[in-house]
């Protein structure tokens, strides 16, 4: 029985640890990941090392990232372009920012 009880406990903490997070996004205006072009809206951004996935219905966008932990939590989601180039988001709540790898394309 103990057995059974530390292998459920095991399986439980490792599908926690290797669930990937998952936040919402605004987008006011129409912007650039990974050389693709995303129209203004509500997204989903999920995360697991170093690759972030944004997601609007069915559509997704898959792009790498490096994850940064600052000092204290943001009050809110910001999302930092550079033009219409997405460099990183900080996620509202958290201390982690999600910075996007410079890729060259969609860059106009």
């Amino acid at each position: 029985m103990v057995k059974k009880s530390i292998l459920a406990f095991a399986t439980f903490a490792l599908a926690v640890a290797s669930a990937a997070s998952s936040y919402s996004v605004t987008f006011f205006q129409p912007v650039v990941v990974n050389g693709q072009t995303l129209q203004a809206g509500d997204y989903k951004v999920q995360f697991a090392g170093d690759k972030a996935t944004i997601k609007q219905g069915k559509t997704a966008t898959e792009v790498p990232v490096k994850v940064e932990t600052s000092d204290n939590k943001y009050a809110t989601t910001t999302v930092r372009l550079n033009g219409q180039q997405v460099e990183e988001i900080r996620l509202g709540g958290t201390k982690t920012k999600l910075v996007f790898e410079k890729t060259g394309a969609g860059t106009n």
